[in-house]
């Protein structure tokens, strides 16, 4: 093949018919590359200066209270109403349709201002959007990977990272000229985050919800129906046996069929399972309050206790009565916190008859299904979102 036969064989992507290329890619015709600060009248961050905080009064935002797009209030200390008006300037004073990003520790989460009235510190900036573009698609664009990756690239600092607004003011945005266009992209986007939102709320009371049973079902204080026999008092050492989890070296393999647990779970695969039944895991250094279930066969390593439970006993339930331990209160060490196994078998704990263990155990292993179910739903949804801004912020998938 001559140069001249390799030079027609080579094709090089074109930018397909009604786009063109900019600094932020390919983008729609009708669209414009500009800098941040051309759709903003204002930008600045908050107060610096401490200010007084009372139980009830104005919302002091940080950017702790800043998450999943939107304001965490309940999370939010409060200050005077004097305070606001004496001791802050209008920048920390954001307005409806402000967009709040920020700053310093936790980079680029994004919320828009409504109704509420509050301040803000100097861990967030507050961007005023112009007429060239709404408010909440702007905040959407910001939020879309594209633009969290560049602001995340121009941060700085060596031990906290932070974002420069002189920086980001100067980011090249690419914007639909039309407000319609960019209303109909911010309209869809919302109802997802809309649906994401209730399914937060929901998995939020499903959680309460199933504290309250653990709470109530594990002391004895709620039975389920057909039951009515005393509980026993029992150390936990009448229904398991605890036992020491080994190193890993020796065992671990590339493709192994079972997995090597830590307290911070899955570090490893084996083809040798240190156990094959249901067993409750309990931390023995470091992470000493999270118990965990398995019912498949596993290999835990020394900082992992594992647990051969007694015919007397349901795995199931003995699992959800360790979520109630208050772990921490049989701490053996003053620095890292450590468990010794003849401490966790001498604990009392109040116990049922087996039927019973098995119908509670049933009961919040349900429940916990259904929570799995919702949280499932949340993540697709949550999925859907990013693979809709990808498409709709780019100009890919036009609406209008």
């Amino acid at each position: 093949m001559d140069n001249g036969q390799l030079k027609s064989a080579v094709r090089f992507p074109s930018v397909p018919a009604g786009y063109k290329q900019t600094e932020v890619g390919v983008i729609p015709e009708e669209w414009e590359c500009g800098k941040l600060e051309e759709y903003f009248s204002f930008i600045s961050y908050g107060f610096t200066n401490p200010m007084p905080a009372v139980e009830h009064g104005i919302f002091m935002v940080t950017a702790a209270d800043i998450n999943e797009g939107r304001l965490q209030l309940a999370t939010a200390r409060k200050t005077t109403e004097a305070a606001y008006r004496t001791l802050l300037s209008p920048k920390s004073k954001p307005k409806k349709n402000d967009i709040l990003l920020t700053k310093d520790g936790s980079l680029g989460r994004l919320a828009l201002v409504g109704d509420e009235q509050i301040c803000i510190n100097q861990s967030v900036a507050v961007i005023r959007p112009n007429e060239r573009v709404e408010p909440t698609f702007l905040k959407l664009l910001l939020e879309s990977p594209r633009y969290q990756r560049k602001m995340l690239e121009n941060a700085g600092g060596s031990t906290i990272k932070h974002i420069y607004i002189t920086i980001v003011n100067l980011m090249s945005v690419g914007i639909p000229l039309r407000r319609e266009e960019q209303r109909a992209i911010a309209e869809a986007l919302s109802d997802v985050d809309a649906l994401l939102g209730a399914l937060d709320r929901l998995i939020a009371k499903k959680r309460d919800l199933k504290q309250a049973a653990v709470q109530q079902l594990l002391t004895g204080q709620t039975r389920l129906p057909g039951f009515r026999g005393e509980w026993q008092v029992k150390k936990l050492g009448d229904l398991l046996r605890v036992r020491h989890g080994r190193g890993q070296r020796e065992i671990e393999t590339s493709n192994g069929k079972y997995p090597i647990l830590a307290t911070g779970g899955e570090i490893g695969r084996t083809d040798t399972a240190i156990y094959d039944k249901p067993s409750v895991l309990i931390g023995r250094k470091g992470t000493i309050d999270k118990p965990q279930y398995r019912d498949t066969p596993f290999w835990t390593v020394d900082t992992l206790f594992y647990t051969e439970i007694e015919d007397s006993a349901h795995p199931k339930f003995i699992y959800y009565l360790c979520l109630t331990i208050d772990w921490h209160s049989y701490n053996e060490a003053s620095g890292v916190p450590s468990l010794n196994a003849s401490t966790v078998e001498k604990i009392e704990i109040s116990c049922p008859d087996i039927a019973e263990q098995v119908a509670i155990a049933d009961m919040l292993t349900d429940m916990d299904a259904e929570l799995g179910a919702l949280e499932q739903r949340r993540d697709k949804t949550r999925a859907l979102k990013q693979g809709m801004m990808q498409e709709l912020l780019t100009g890919r998938i036009r609406l209008v």
